[in-house]
């Protein structure tokens, strides 16, 4: 775009020139007046444009050093008008971006820990394997020892499976590439359905497992990831439950939520532990050091992704208890 200031000032330096000989016309002091009217209205609006020009100046200067990564930089000194709404809309998009700047430093910390955590996870059992394997190559070993050599490699194999498989889960979630296919369900469906995956285990390790749930409390929700959700729920108790003690599985519904009330026989879980407890990867006491620190953590972003809530607490006289609510409307 032309600049035509120049040319605008020329045109009303004749303007006044013509109107101050017009008025010398009539009488000589009014052409005077005239042209000091008329010089001083050129000096202050020169003034006022320097003061815009520097203004505008610093302005441009603050935002390159945004753009160099300064942190410190302000907006506060301009007046008030078009260049003070201009600073303040800037310095709204300044502190939006440094926003933005601040969450993507802490994902990619959080992805790299991820990363580092996934590794050392999927290293552990190929550790394992491989030691395995290099057992079963000796010649003199026997049927039996073979025999339990499969199976912990088929142990390690699908508890590998099972976390490479959790972990594609929470990245289709985070990604927002899961619809939820939300029906009605009784939550007796929803308990049989967590529990057969670990049935045999459960029987293995003599642990009871106590239903109270009344036939007609239902809940709406997507059938098969709250599946996933409870049955890591339910795996985590029978982890931490010793041989012969039991597990007690509870729900009622009302006007609010339709709530389910998992409770264990366990040693319970330590205080420090309790806030981090669904954290991705957490390792703290031994509690969390027995699992890979995932199943949980998903558990509860599958519950809360469907507006549900989670909570865990220890029970009376000891155990672990988790509270889970799906609730009938959004809160």
């Amino acid at each position: 775009m032309k600049d035509y200031s120049g040319l605008e000032t020329a045109l009303k330096i004749v303007l006044l020139l013509i109107t101050a000989v017009l008025c010398g016309l009539l009488h000589p002091a009014a052409a005077l007046i005239v042209l000091a009217a008329g010089l001083m209205a050129f000096a202050l609006r020169a003034y006022f444009a320097s003061v815009r020009k520097n203004q505008i100046e610093r302005l441009c200067d603050e935002i390159s050093s945004i753009l160099h990564g300064a942190e410190q930089i302000t907006f506060d000194t301009y007046a008030e008008g078009e260049l003070g709404i201009l600073a303040s809309e800037i310095s709204k998009m300044t502190v939006r971006l440094r926003e933005q700047n601040a969450a993507l430093r802490q994902e990619r910390s959080f992805m790299q820990e991820s990363l580092e955590d996934i590794s050392h996870q999927l290293r552990t059992p190929l550790t394992a394997m491989i030691l395995l394997v290099d057992m079963m190559r000796k010649p003199n070993l026997s049927r039996e020892q073979q025999a339990e050599n499969l199976h912990e490699l088929q142990s390690l194999l699908t508890r590998m499976q099972w976390m490479i498989e959790t972990l594609l889960g929470f990245s289709r979630l985070d990604a927002g590439a899961v619809t939820f296919q939300k029906t009605r369900f009784p939550c007796r469906t929803l308990i049989a359905e967590a529990l057969e995956p670990i049935s045999v285990a459960l029987e293995l390790k003599d642990i009871a497992v106590n239903i109270d749930i009344p036939a007609d409390t239902a809940l709406s929700a997507d059938l098969p990831y709250c599946t996933e959700a409870l049955c890591n729920l339910l795996k985590n108790c029978m982890e931490h439950t010793p041989e012969g003690g039991s597990i007690t599985i509870q729900a009622e519904s009302n006007a609010i939520y339709t709530g389910i009330l998992i409770t264990d026989t366990g040693s319970g879980i330590r205080e420090e532990d309790l806030p981090h407890i669904f954290e991705r990867f957490y390792r703290g006491s031994t509690f969390s050091k027995a699992g890979y620190g995932i199943g949980l953590a998903f558990a509860r972003r599958i519950i809360t992704a469907q507006g549900g809530s989670i909570q865990v607490r220890n029970a009376a006289p000891q155990g672990a208890q988790f509270d889970i609510r799906f609730y009938q409307s959004a809160v």
